[in-house]
């Protein structure tokens, strides 16, 4: 009986480190995504580009949590809350940041 419950502890604990990881690379995932999509529009339309940030990431289930466009930077922050097993609701948070390059000849 003891075996039985070191298992399923043994396996719930494996589950959970699981699911915080998945959550964490779509939370990531996400925000590179979305960071990629705001630096293509930071120089054009600064305001559309969070828009587009927060639209990109609401498409991968995940919420925009803070977009900070600087010069042609886009700084993205991501939120994805999840449920763990005996540990209730907790939030997993992605951050990315990307910038448009410039190409010139040499």
């Amino acid at each position: 009986m003891a075996l039985m419950g070191l298992l399923m502890a043994t396996a719930t604990a494996l589950a959970t480190v699981g699911s915080v990881r998945v959550a964490h690379h779509r939370a990531s995932s996400a925000a590179d995504l979305s960071a990629l999509a705001a630096a293509k529009l930071a120089l054009i339309d600064p305001e559309g580009a969070c828009r587009r940030a927060s639209e990109l990431a609401a498409e991968n289930d995940v919420e925009l949590t803070k977009c900070e466009i600087t010069d042609d930077i886009a700084d993205v922050w991501t939120a994805l809350p999840i449920s763990l097993p005996l540990l209730g609701p907790r939030t997993v948070q992605g951050r990315s940041r990307a910038g448009s390059t410039v190409w010139t000849p040499d």
